[in-house]
């Protein structure tokens, strides 16, 4: 059923023919059904909390216990997937420890459960994504690796756009607490979907980076060269800034929605996730291959561009439904980061063996961003309102997109350039 649905808008993959193909099909689908489960741990967590009486202020710094686990779980996390042999165990064991705190966010809501449950979702997390990334490197190998990444964005944006309408169905019919019923559910099939992913795909001789030997030249200290890398360093930067902006815009704007809309709040609040999911969906991968054609910069410009002017809007219109169009322009901005972010790592550590950690590293980065971000935030709405708040992460927004175009270097390839050039 889900097949003939998404053949109808050009996203299903053809029956496997071989055992890659086979396995690059579980992938797909292992990004939609990760997309399925993750929403529930978005806005609908505000929506929930406020509903049972919490105050912004509280919700935010709950919040950040998780980000703050995060934060301090990346690198770790990305070392962790970098060690284990079985990328797949890996992320088999993340999608377990979600289960869970889903479980626990929808049966017992006290503070000290609900920030332990955020704490363990986000340590599962910090190796989910380090782990699909390097589960997709090994399978296609780095020249085809940007897109790819388009296609994994496509199809967790699909993900979440079907999840959010049906969580938000669940939050209007039956009630918030299902939402996260729901989700630890939908962590079945994902399970299932790693068990299409066969073995022995990921053995094939691509040389990813995560199983790329070191070459002998370079010694014990030259694979770790990257981490002084002014690239790393320039993009850790960015993405941080960056989260400092985004990651509490959409919980404060769900917060408004749930005073404004009433009994529609959780209809709205899935239609501001499902908005932007559809442009992500939409340009993600033309962004893998404007990246590979273009060079990242570009691509990064147009993403971090749009969060400026979706703080600005925020703080100005305060109609429920008219954020929905607002958020369109996240779509921009995940489609950006969701296809640049494992390529621009890749590109940096390119046969060091430590991808999944130079992951975990950009992933503390924007730990730290998003929980200043959330933790702040959440004060100053309490203290000076929402439309304040909004200016404020929209001027952070605009720091980090004139970061982006004064610090940070092109990362692609000169094999990649000429390539392209060729092809034109």
């Amino acid at each position: 059923m889900i097949t003939r649905s998404l053949s109808r808008i050009g996203l299903s993959t053809r029956p496997a023919a071989t055992p890659i193909s086979r396995s690059l099909r579980g992938l797909d689908w292992l990004n939609f059904f990760v997309a399925n489960f993750q929403t529930g741990f978005g806005p609908f967590i505000s929506v929930y909390l406020t509903g049972v009486g919490w105050t912004q202020g509280a919700i935010g710094t709950a919040l950040s216990a998780g980000t703050v686990a995060a934060m301090v779980g990346q690198v770790p996390a990305g070392a962790l997937v970098d060690a284990m042999r079985s990328k797949r165990a890996a992320a088999a064991a993340a999608i377990v420890a979600i289960i869970a705190s889903a479980l626990l966010i929808a049966l017992w809501p006290s503070f000290l459960l609900i920030a332990l449950a955020e704490i363990l979702h986000a340590f599962a997390s910090s190796v989910l994504g380090p782990a699909i990334a390097a589960l997709s490197l090994a399978l296609v190998g780095r020249a085809a690796f940007g897109e790819r990444l388009g296609r994994n964005a496509r199809y967790l944006a699909i993900g979440n756009a079907f999840a959010a309408g049906l969580m938000g169905t669940f939050g209007y019919y039956i009630g918030d607490r299902a939402i996260f019923l729901l989700t630890a559910a939908l962590g079945i099939p994902a399970l299932a979907a790693i068990g299409m992913i066969h073995e022995p795909d990921l053995a094939r001789p691509k040389l990813p980076p995560t199983t790329a030997p070191m070459a002998k030249s370079e010694g014990a200290g030259g694979s770790w060269r990257f981490l002084s890398d002014r690239r790393l360093l320039a993009y850790s930067a960015c993405v941080s800034l960056f989260q400092i902006a985004n990651a509490a815009m959409l919980p404060i704007a769900a917060g408004m929605v749930t005073k404004r809309a009433g009994s529609e709040a959780s209809l709205v609040i899935a239609a501001c996730i499902v908005a932007p999911q559809i442009v992500t969906a939409i340009i993600s991968p033309w962004a893998g291959r404007a990246a590979e054609g273009w060079g990242r910069r570009p691509i990064l410009l147009l993403g971090f561009g749009a969060l400026p002017i979706r703080g600005m809007l925020f703080a100005g219109i305060t109609d429920p439904y008219l954020m929905i169009l607002i958020q369109l322009l996240d779509g921009l901005s995940a489609a950006a980061l969701g296809v640049l972010t494992p390529l621009i790592v890749a590109d940096i550590t390119d046969g060091s063996g430590h991808y999944t950690t130079c992951l975990g590293i950009v992933g503390l980065a924007i730990g730290g961003g998003a929980t200043l971000s959330t933790t702040a935030a959440g004060l100053v709405a309490d203290r000076f309102g929402s439309a304040a708040t909004f200016l404020s992460l929209a001027a952070a927004g605009l720091c980090a997109t004139l970061l982006v175009g004064t610090l940070m270097p092109e990362t692609r390839p000169a094999a990649s350039k000429g390539a392209c050039t060729r092809s034109e």
